[in-house]
């Protein structure tokens, strides 16, 4: 009798025992997958952006076209990007975030794929308006998915400054992978293999992100959702902060070439100027993120733009080398405020607005970053290089009161 009990008793075990294929990812796999997706999709959307400047010259070339419409191509990408982040993120509410940043993944693999076969400027251009239309979804999308699943078992803020790091990881491997197929092959087949790493990029998001019938996070369990607080102050604050440092970043980096040439730096020297900038600004959106995280908003972006704008002024007056040996430090600190800043985001975004909050503040930063060249160097024209610089330097102190409100908003 003990011995039917038991045979029953191991029976009934075996049918209600789960199966390899009824188990479900556990929260941390969701997390984990979502944050491979967010940091792929902006590593290959940042790459394919980036890549445009390694073909301007082949286009200009190839094309016979003013530097105006050589400026206007590239306008084309980054202008659509920023002006449709806004509607990528209304329209996610309807058909959902999964389907609109695979979507625009693909749509940016296609246009790659048009540009690749452009026999006329026109066709170049339309490419690549429908290729900046397809990076439009990445930025607000990729960024809520990371918000969403990492706000119940926290780590938001050190989870969006890996995503940050890999969008300059993209941008350092995209272009510099053109750059060495242009030696080999020519640039219709290089761009048609970009292309076809926007669809396979596609493919893995597709793969990578969890469905909403996935268990992702039980947030009503954890209890520990950040709940916005949907101040329009605070997030007005926040928006101009960071349009002024995107700004300043991106107004800064129009001069340098200029001014490295000033002080005697030809291609090489110029060349390796930037990747030491590149280099230190990566590894300034992780550190800076987890830094925010530990320290908090105000203090972090207080330490990283005081010492971008004093740094700006010591490269103005110090001689090549000595300019040279501080651009990685300089790097870090010009591109780490952004993580902190992107971190704030879900807490000032209203209940239920979170895509929509981080398509404005993106729509403010590559926004203000599309025009400081423009504004900045007409000052150059006029004033010279180095004033423009130092005004730079003296307008990202604005930062600082606005970081402040910033914070009180926060704490309200």
């Amino acid at each position: 009798m003990n011995l039917d009990f038991s045979l029953t008793s191991t029976m009934n075990d075996l049918k209600t025992a789960p199966t390899f294929q009824d188990s479900t990812p556990t929260e941390t796999s969701v997390r984990r997958r979502s944050l491979i997706a967010a940091c792929s999709a902006h590593a290959i959307h940042d790459g394919l952006t980036d890549v445009i400047y390694v073909l301007l010259p082949i286009w200009q070339a190839q094309f016979s076209i003013s530097y105006a419409m050589v400026g206007l191509l590239r306008g084309s990408y980054s202008g659509m990007m920023a002006g449709f982040q806004l509607l990528a993120s209304r329209l996610a509410k309807r058909w959902g975030r999964e389907r609109m940043l695979v979507g625009g993944t693909v749509l940016a693999g296609l246009a790659y794929l048009v540009a690749g076969q452009a026999g006329s400027l026109t066709v170049l251009l339309i490419a690549l308006l429908l290729g900046g239309l397809g990076a439009s979804t990445q930025h607000p999308l990729a960024s809520s998915i990371v918000a969403d699943t990492y706000e119940a078992g926290g780590g938001v803020k050190e989870a969006l400054s890996q995503y940050n790091f890999a969008g300059d990881i993209g941008k350092t491997l995209i272009p510099g992978l053109v750059g060495l197929l242009l030696v080999v092959v020519s640039w219709r087949a290089s761009v048609t293999l970009m292309g076809l790493l926007g669809l396979a990029a596609a493919g893995l998001l597709w793969w990578l992100i969890p469905t909403p019938t996935e268990p992702a996070l039980d947030r009503k369990k954890t209890g520990k959702t950040i709940t916005g607080t949907g101040s329009v102050s605070g997030l007005r604050a926040l928006l101009l902060t960071g349009t002024l440092d995107s700004a300043v970043r991106m107004g800064f980096l129009t001069f340098l070439p200029f001014l490295l040439k000033s002080k005697g730096a030809g291609t090489a020297g110029i060349g390796l100027a930037l990747s030491l900038l590149f280099i230190g600004g990566a590894f300034g959106k992780l550190f800076c993120g987890y830094l925010g995280a530990r320290i908090g908003m105000m203090k972090t972006v207080w330490l990283t733009e005081s010492a971008t704008s004093l740094l700006i002024v010591l490269a103005v007056w110090l001689p090549l080398v000595g300019m040279m040996a501080m651009l990685p430090l300089l790097g870090l600190a010009l591109n780490g405020t952004s993580s902190v800043l992107y971190g704030v985001v879900p807490e000032l975004a209203a209940a239920g607005k979170r895509e929509q909050t981080f398509a404005l503040f993106y729509t403010g930063t590559i926004g203000g970053g599309a025009l400081a060249p423009i504004l900045f160097g007409r000052l150059g024209d006029v004033a010279g290089i180095p004033v423009a610089a130092v005004t730079l330097a003296a307008i990202l102190l604005f930062t600082l009161p606005l970081s402040w409100w910033v914070q009180k908003a926060l704490e309200e």
